[in-house]
């Protein structure tokens, strides 16, 4: 952990002027997700951490980037690339933070990140729960960060935000569905009363089927003026009730 933050100060902070990159920052060029679905060294509860903090210094790129700061963002992606290469993330770091790391672990989700195929076809798998029968109820960090899968059972995204206290008591998840799970213009709304969840509370799931995603309609704008939007919350949330 103080390895990645050393490495991410070192990325922001740059010394003397800067020179204007040639050419934007490419991130997709660093290959994380890719890495993260075919690295075995990613997967797994025990890895999900090393995973947060790859996908929170590719989000640090894409803010470098959006300030035109492209060559500190090459750099940055410089070092993400050496860390999916390099020795396992859990082994770069010291004893002085290993309690922190432990408080940090245990409340990560236990998702095995970048899976695309689910494990409901088992003959052993639990039903689903739906949100509001959860007991004890969910707090947010159990949300944040947790997979959201279609009802096929088919990886779509993952919890980027929660939205609570609208006046008419609709709560909502915001769900990057985007190829980097970046919250952003490929995020969706989706009504939290319509989710269910595993009951190891590890993964979410929609009501409807990957294939549908094509018709959920993004986050209209990123200032969240659409909660605003009597007409176009309940176009959307129609899209996520039963038949």
């Amino acid at each position: 952990m103080k390895t990645i933050r050393t490495l991410l100060m070192a990325a922001l902070i740059v010394s003397g002027g800067v020179t204007q990159a040639l050419a934007e920052c490419q991130i997709a060029d660093a290959g994380l997700e890719e890495a993260i679905q075919q690295n075995p060294r990613f997967r797994g509860p025990a890895n999900s951490q090393a995973v947060r903090d790859l996908r929170s210094l590719r989000d640090a790129a894409f803010t470098l980037r959006s300030y035109g700061r492209h060559e500190d963002c090459e750099r940055l992606l410089a070092n993400i690339r050496e860390l999916i290469a390099g020795p396992p993330m859990g082994s770069l770091g010291d004893n002085d933070e290993e309690e922190a790391d432990k408080q940090i672990a245990a409340r990560e989700p236990k998702i095995r990140r970048g899976a695309t195929l689910g494990s409901r076809d088992k003959k052993d798998a639990k039903p689903l729960i739906k949100i509001d029968q959860l007991t004890p109820g969910l707090r947010t960090d159990e949300m944040i960060g947790a997979e959201v899968r279609s009802s096929d059972d088919k990886i779509v995204g993952e919890v980027r935000n929660i939205v609570f206290g609208t006046k008419d008591g609709r709560d909502y998840a915001i769900i990057a569905s985007g190829g980097f799970f970046t919250t952003g213009k490929d995020s969706i709304v989706v009504p939290i009363r319509s989710l269910k969840v595993t009951q190891d509370r590890s993964s979410f799931f929609l009501p409807i089927a990957k294939g549908v995603m094509k018709t959920v309609p993004v986050m209209p704008d990123q200032e969240y003026k659409w909660l605003s939007d009597p007409a176009w919350r309940a176009n959307n949330d129609a899209l996520f009730e039963k038949p």
